[in-house]
């Protein structure tokens, strides 16, 4: 990922990963340096399956920590959608599929959140595309992985 580019997030998904690195620095680095240090403790390094897990632990935990503060520093915060008008990001929408007549709702958020299980999906998805910009009443076709199919815009909070 490039140190610049914009990652959309909810006031709580910017909360948890803001978390999540807080644990990281302080909790799983000491658990980690710890782990090297008994490691080291048995002997030899060279031929030590201990150390080297842990090693591989630590590039692990570095890692994520370079990845958190990057996605942290590109954070563009979504706002509640005010408006209610049409359908942005962090917008609530709730669309009927034409075909089978049923409804589904979702929340509109950056890629670094979606989460389709949990009806979060991104913006940048083939769903979430359709649907950015859209009004109550609009109808929206939309290319997904199991095909064509055409929603309209039930609700939007």
């Amino acid at each position: 990922m490039a140190n610049n580019k914009e990652v959309y997030l909810t006031p709580e998904g910017i909360q948890k990963l803001r978390e999540e690195l807080e644990y990281l620095q302080t909790v799983r680095r000491a658990e980690v340096a710890h782990k090297i240090h008994e490691a080291k403790m048995d002997g030899d390094v060279s031929e030590n399956a201990g150390y080297d897990e842990a090693k591989n632990e630590q590039a692990f935990v570095e890692g994520r920590i370079k990845t958190v503060e990057r996605l942290i520093a590109g954070a563009v915060v979504i706002e509640d959608n005010q408006h209610k008008t049409h359908v942005a990001l962090g917008a609530r929408v709730t669309v009927r599929d034409l075909e089978f007549d049923e409804t589904e709702t979702y929340v509109i958020v950056g890629s670094a959140e979606a989460n389709p299980a949990e009806g979060r999906i991104s913006n940048e998805s083939p769903m979430g595309r359709a649907l950015m910009g859209g009004q109550v009443g609009q109808r929206k076709p939309i290319n997904t992985p199991g095909g064509a199919i055409t929603v309209e815009i039930v609700e939007i909070e």
